[in-house]
């Protein structure tokens, strides 16, 4: 247990839990007056009651008038110092928001009695790094063919292709309208016009998709439907989902279809004249060369991730004791990240995050780990990024997403994902400043898959 003191003001800090303490705060009682005193004049001085000229009605007044106001907001102005000073001189590594038990609303705040709570703060676990220089690692040899170049035109004919309605959904048809996700005690959870849905195709075995969730049978549970019909699929809400009310609830989602559409893909042709191409060759050329950009992506992927393998592998770690809805958020938001950084198709995001939902505990778990072993790796080997950097990444993955840069910063504060972008930047150069030390040698893209299906 550590104790100390500043400014009359007492703490001290236990462990609660695996990577998790808990701050015990007192100020003293003599602080608590001053500051309620303070507060009330400085109240007294701009109120304007009924009768009285503004700063002229009497103090005992403006206090049994406004007395539970100031009182409320004294309480969070004391808490909130004391608390950033009791983290500060403690040297607490946070890695999520505090959390007092119970309410700090309940809190009494009295002029003649010390103000004390408890504060809980997840930090970041103790555990020894291991040796960062000589990692093995396998470099795959990765080309860009030309069939790979003639998938991803063909998904760009897709992507630019036009909507032909249909009567009744088919596999690989996407049916659009109102969908709603309520839990077993009916709380709804979303409630969303305009949502897709996609009627699974033959290779997804009845797997499919709806509100975030994947469902295994899916296309059992959705049936043919008609414009105008309404179908309810039913699920298990998943562990690793963002929404902690979400897990493991019995969820209800019911979607009331408005249209259907299967897409109709574009010409080749139609494409050379969109892009402003003079030929088939252009656009084959051209994406070539964005190919090859994503190649590069996928070799530093490779490597880092043998890197990550060996360090989870290396590291010995207590992890919080259950995974929480902040956590569960930031490890898909950082998975989501990666995946526009490596150029993965938008749907195929959305499929993989549904999919990284219904992941098991260990999975969410080893992905904590991996964060907090880069926290302490970047703190050892003085990993700092600036404006430039963050900017580079933006403008990388706004390529992938084929959308202008600004378009994508935008959307990234208004989802406050911009923390997000720097992290991953952040950890990208640090396995890159590891990778930098490491034994590399290079290896053919057929071993390499053997090596992942044999690990």
């Amino acid at each position: 247990m550590t104790t100390a003191t500043i400014d009359r003001t007492t703490w001290h800090v236990t462990d609660a839990g695996p990577s998790l303490k808990k701050v015990s705060i007192e100020i003293p009682a003599s602080k608590v007056g001053q500051k309620l005193a303070e507060s009330l004049d400085m109240l007294t001085s701009q109120a304007a009651l009924p009768g009285f000229r503004q700063g002229k009605a009497p103090r005992w007044l403006v206090e049994k008038r406004f007395g539970g106001a100031v009182r409320k907001e004294a309480r969070q102005q004391l808490a909130s110092e004391a608390f950033r000073a009791a983290i500060d001189d403690l040297k607490l590594k946070m890695v999520g928001d505090a959390v007092v038990p119970g309410s700090i609303e309940t809190i009494e705040l009295s002029e003649n009695k010390p103000f004390k709570f408890d504060v809980e703060v997840e930090v970041l676990p103790e555990f020894t790094l291991p040796k960062l220089e000589g990692i093995s690692v396998k470099r795959p040899t990765l080309e860009v063919t030309d069939s790979i170049v003639t998938e991803e035109l063909s998904k760009a004919c897709i992507n630019e292709g036009s909507l032909e309605g249909r009567d009744v959904a088919e596999p690989g048809d996407y049916l659009t309208g109102h969908a709603v996700m309520k839990g077993k005690e009916g709380t709804e959870f979303y409630n969303l016009d305009g949502a897709v849905i996609q009627k699974p195709t033959t290779d997804k075995n009845g797997k499919g998709m709806i509100l975030g969730i994947m469902v295994d049978d899916f296309d059992k549970q959705l049936g043919n439907p008609k414009a105008g019909d309404s179908v309810t699929i039913r699920a298990k809400g998943p562990e690793q989902h963002e929404v902690e009310a979400i897990r493991g609830n019995d969820l209800t989602m019911t979607f009331e279809v408005k249209r259907i559409d299967r897409i109709i893909p574009a010409k080749v042709e139609d494409l050379v004249k969109q892009y402003g191409f003079e030929s088939d060759q252009q656009i084959k050329d051209a994406i070539r060369q964005r190919l090859a950009i994503n190649v590069r992506v996928q070799q530093q992927s490779a490597q880092h991730q043998q890197i990550a393998k060996y360090l989870l592998d290396s590291v010995e770690m207590t992890l919080p004791q259950r995974l929480t809805a902040q956590q569960a958020g930031r490890n898909l938001e950082r998975r989501r990240l990666e995946l526009m950084y490596r150029g993965v198709d938008q749907a195929k995001i959305e499929e993989h995050m549904a999919e990284l939902r219904q992941a098991s505990g260990a999975t969410a778990q080893r992905d904590l780990k991996l964060f907090f072993i880069l926290v302490r790796a970047a703190e050892e080997l003085q990993i700092g990024i600036n404006e430039t950097e963050v900017n580079n990444r933006i403008m990388q993955m706004a390529m992938q997403r084929n959308v202008r840069p600004d378009v994508l910063r935008n959307e990234l504060i208004r989802t406050n994902q911009v923390g997000t972008v720097v992290q991953q930047v952040r950890e990208h150069k640090t396995l890159d400043a590891i990778l930098a030390r490491a034994n590399v040698t290079e290896i053919s893209a057929d071993e390499y898959n053997k090596n992942l299906k044999n690990a």
